[in-house]
């Protein structure tokens, strides 16, 4: 049967410049900073929260960002209604790269998931050289070539390099916690795959569900396997954590990290399901015969790649094959060489 293609019902396909703002429900204001890849950019929110605002999600730390947040202060904080906390919904750089420096100029509390702090903290202080060996053993294993591995031993710390100082102290948030922002419950709702702790953002008073990476509408959430975690199984952690966002309201408004805030939520859970059935199955083809790792993100990623998409690309390559392997549809084997094969069974 063919499948029918999913479609966002997009609220609006125009975003807010960097530093400026857009109201997309009372009280919720979206804003958008830029990132320095192909996926250019990353949505922001600063809610309404009474006597001051809270920010959601912060950008990565680079001074065009920065610059654009104080044009964005300058139009919105006074003293009578400050910044009073930072959110970040998990540890990626383009999330919580600006939280310490948020945090220092307003001397506010960072609130997040311990986990999420826990890795991002830990990334911040690590500067690549106590990362580069398990980094080199891991791209070896999944059959990256000479050059490709010098270039994986230049990313080894390059988390920290993306980044402000880490806050040493944090408020934990934790899934089913309820947080009141501006007189409104937002309920904690956690995912996991694409972070270890993600933490999404329910109103049922407003029907607006923050989503941050776990669920976008248009380019389908990065699910990797990691140099530190060699032998997860992120796949699955993913697709069980998007049942718990089943059942909210067809019409709740979601605000993603890229793209633009929509609509149609359950329809999306399910598009994005079936993409990782068929992403499955073609998976399994690749491997009708032995193939490393490479081989098989060449057989699912037949576009030209840059040095950021390949490491996404063959992450989620070995996602898919990790999750093959736990069904035992897949088996692997290392070679003398260091490198994995992988060979339907």
């Amino acid at each position: 049967m063919h499948k029918v293609p999913y479609t966002p019902d997009y609220v609006t396909t125009e975003p807010p410049a960097a530093g400026d703002t857009l109201e997309v429900a009372e009280g919720m204001l979206w804003l958008r900073m830029p990132l320095p890849f192909k996926l250019d950019h990353i949505n922001l929110w600063l809610l309404d929260d009474g006597d001051g605002w809270t920010i959601v999600d912060t950008g990565i730390c680079r001074d065009e960002v920065k610059a654009a947040w104080e044009k964005l202060f300058a139009r919105h904080v006074t003293a009578a209604k400050p910044v009073k906390r930072v959110i970040c919904t998990h540890f990626h750089p383009d999330h919580l790269g600006l939280a310490g420096w948020l945090t220092e100029r307003f001397d506010v509390p960072l609130w997040m998931p311990r986990e999420e702090w826990t890795w991002g903290r830990m990334l911040s202080l690590d500067s690549g050289d106590g990362l580069r060996p398990q980094f080199l053993k891991f791209y070896r294993a999944a059959g990256f070539d000479a050059a490709q591995l010098e270039t994986a031993a230049a990313r080894a710390g390059r988390y920290s390099r993306n980044v402000a100082p880490i806050p040493g102290a944090f408020r934990r948030i934790v899934s089913g916690e309820i947080i009141t922002i501006g007189g409104r419950d937002w309920f904690v709702i956690v995912g996991t795959g694409h972070s270890p702790e993600h933490a999404c953002l329910y109103c049922h008073e407003a029907n607006v569900l923050i989503s941050g990476d776990q669920v976008l509408p248009k380019i389908s959430t990065n699910v990797s396997v990691w140099p530190s975690e060699p032998e997860q199984d992120p796949l699955a952690m993913y697709l069980s954590s998007l049942d718990r966002l089943r059942g909210l309201p067809e019409d709740v408004l979601v605000l993603p990290s890229h793209n633009y805030p929509f609509r149609r939520l359950e329809g999306r859970l399910d598009d994005l399901e079936a993409h990782h059935a068929e992403r499955l199955e073609e998976t399994l083809a690749a491997v009708a015969a032995p193939a490393t790792g490479v081989d098989v993100l060449k057989k699912l990623f037949t576009r030209e790649l840059d040095t950021h998409q390949l490491f996404f690309a063959i992450g989620e390559s070995l996602a898919h094959l990790h999750r093959l392997m736990a069904e035992d549809r897949v088996q692997r084997s290392l070679g003398a060489d260091g490198v994995h094969l992988y060979r339907k069974t």
